[in-house]
């Protein structure tokens, strides 16, 4: 449609049958004569930011771009934000974080990060708070800005440029649960500042760290101690030397050390590609702008937020200031109590925790981080606007999480169910408080068995929660989990098992308008004597229909003794010897309906 004489003004896209032109902001396209685009670049009135010509380079590429960050930050960071920048920025810093997991996944040994991907990525400000992340697994992400800022804290004054920290510890570190080790790395700016000009950081999972069962899930530990090694800050690599006599002292009580080696060495590496790549896009650039896309992205999020709670409270005729609450019980009976008070007028809102069981005698209580976690995920779920996950999102809440509950437990409390299960159904209670979405399977289904020499672990999908608009997705890893299964032939052929089924559980999705997904039934053979644990929930208690939909199904865990000698029924959770041909069953919950089925009938 454009024709000789025409004129733009960046920013804008020209599109045509083969081709897509991007006029950048501070440029003017014209279309000439022979109706070829002629591009002036710079050629607008005002610039969006000096000419690449005009900014310092040195001999290697990046690092005197790094310089000057603490002068100019200031007055970058209260510039106009350009729109299309800040979605450009958002998903380089995605990028980023994507391309550190592919480096942890390519140069990791364990199956537990190499195949089923239990990992998160992320980079972090100046200040440790979290900027963007890879679409990893949500339970980590959320919290690893607090285990950032705990050896900020812990290392002020000791911090050098080839530092790497690592830590684990849940209630002491910013940890999820001790088989979550995080690696820290921060990066500095080539002009002699004192402090980090920004942080990357890994989390993964390590199948066995120790404790008292292999693969360091234990169902019934009452104390910390029982469940492996703890570190609360360790520089693992000092001044760029690895300290590998170090942190085998640690872990010496890990089933596979050399594993936990080596993953370690290939979360470092992942920080390493991470630095790498942020000083490329320092070199594009400039670090103060940089720095000032990382807090308009922050800012983004925060604005998403309040806007989808004055929505909130306007949807549902609450006025300036209103409440809404929710509760769930555990299988055991432990409650979680959730009132959420929004303020329409800033739209800010009050996450109170008041009424939630005290600490429990067993393995379920969440470290805070893991309730900021699910907390800050149920709200980027609940935003309709394309963002990255980050600290913004949690900037207009408000958290009372009473000391001493089992959301906020001592330092020496079990945790390693909180991180995986608890975890699970404070979303649930979230999402029930906002009327999102029926309950999902409400668990991630934990399998670890092995002996004195190794540990496997799993977790198994199962059905997701329906809403006003769409069925419960089948067979997925829902909420705080995002992990892959183990595919069957790396399974059998790195242990000592056969996969005798594994396919949807029909029918165990809760009827409804909007009928919830189904669970799936997964079976495994052991060809020789293993000790056998399982952690998992929703087993006595079915996850809830919403508005009238159906409840789903509740899951089940079974053991099919050798030859054909009967079925034991185990529970939640388990710890057991089991022979050589036996069997365990896992048949986990569905989801939750939503809406009154058809042809009558609804939940409760």
């Amino acid at each position: 449609d454009l024709r000789t004489g025409h004129v733009l003004h960046g920013p804008a896209l020209l599109l045509d049958d083969i081709s897509t032109v991007v006029v950048e902001p501070g440029c003017v396209a014209t279309v000439t004569p022979r109706g070829d685009l002629e591009v002036d670049v710079g050629g607008a009135d005002t610039p969006l930011e000096e000419p690449p010509a005009k900014r310092p380079r040195g001999h290697v590429a990046g690092e005197t771009a790094w310089a000057g960050a603490r002068a100019g930050d200031e007055a970058t960071a209260g510039s106009p934000v350009d729109p299309i920048r800040l979605s450009i920025y958002a998903h380089r810093f995605m990028g980023i974080a994507e391309q550190m997991g592919r480096t942890l996944q390519r140069t990791s040994v364990s199956t537990n990060i190499k195949e089923r991907l239990d990992f998160s990525c992320a980079i972090f400000d100046p200040h440790g708070g979290l900027v963007a992340n890879a679409p990893h697994i949500p339970v980590h992400l959320g919290a690893m800005q607090d285990a950032v800022r705990v050896q900020q804290a812990r290392w002020a004054g000791d911090i050098w440029p080839g530092d790497v920290l690592v830590s684990n510890h849940p209630q002491l570190a910013g940890g999820s649960h001790l088989p979550d080790i995080t690696v820290i790395t921060p990066a500095f700016a080539p002009d002699g500042g004192a402090a980090p000009v920004f942080w990357v950081a890994s989390r993964g999972h390590h199948a066995d760290i120790g404790g008292s069962t292999p693969g360091s899930m234990p169902p019934f530990s009452h104390s910390l101690d029982e469940e492996g090694a703890q570190i609360v800050g360790f520089k693992l690599v000092d001044k760029g030397r690895f300290m590998e006599e170090g942190i085998r002292q640690i872990l010496s009580k890990s089933r596979n050390l050399a594993d936990n080696v080596s993953d370690l060495k290939a979360q470092v590496a992942a920080n390493t590609m991470g630095l790498s790549l942020l000083r490329a896009l320092v070199s594009e650039s400039s670090l103060p702008t940089v720095c000032s896309y990382m807090a308009h992205i922050q800012a983004n999020a925060e604005a998403s937020v309040r806007a989808m709670l004055r929505a909130f409270a306007a949807s549902t005729g609450m006025g300036g200031r209103g409440c809404v609450r929710a509760r769930d019980r555990l299988d055991e009976g432990a409650e979680i109590v959730l009132e959420i008070t929004v303020d329409a007028t800033d739209g800010s809102a009050t996450f109170d925790f008041t009424g939630t069981s005290p600490q429990l005698h067993a393995n379920l209580n969440a470290p805070k981080a893991v309730t900021y976690s699910a907390v800050i995920y149920s709200l980027r779920c609940l935003c309709d606007t394309e963002m990255p996950l980050n600290q913004g999102c949690l900037a207009p809440i408000t958290f009372i999480i009473p000391a001493g509950c089992m959301l906020n437990p001592s330092p020496t409390a079990a945790v390693v169910g909180g991180n995986v299960l608890t975890s699970q159904r404070v979303v649930d209670v979230v999402l029930k408080a906002f009327g999102a979405c029926a309950a999902s399977q409400g668990c991630m289904n934990n399998l670890t068995f092995g002996d004195e020499t190794f540990g496997y672990y799993e977790t198994v999908a199962g059905g997701a929660g329906a809403g006003p608009s769409w069925d419960g997705r089948s067979g997925v890893h829902t909420h705080m989990t995002n992990t892959r299964i183990t595919d069957p032939e790396v399974l059998e052929r790195r242990y000592p098992v056969l996969l005798r089924a594994f396919s949807l559980r029909a029918g165990s999705g809760g009827a409804g308008r909007h009928p919830g997904g189904d669970g799936v039934l997964r079976e495994i053979e052991f060809l020789r004597p293993v000790d056998l644990s399982i952690l998992s929930e929703r087993r006595a208690l079915p996850p809830y229909g919403l508005a009238g939909g159906c409840d789903g199904a509740r899951g089940e865990n079974l053991l099919l003794l050798p030859g054909g000698a009967g079925t034991i029924s185990l529970g939640g959770k388990a710890s057991l010897p089991v022979a050589a041909g036996a069997r365990v069953r896992l048949l986990t919950p569905g989801g939750g309906g939503y809406g009154p089925p058809e042809g009558g009938g609804q939940g409760d």
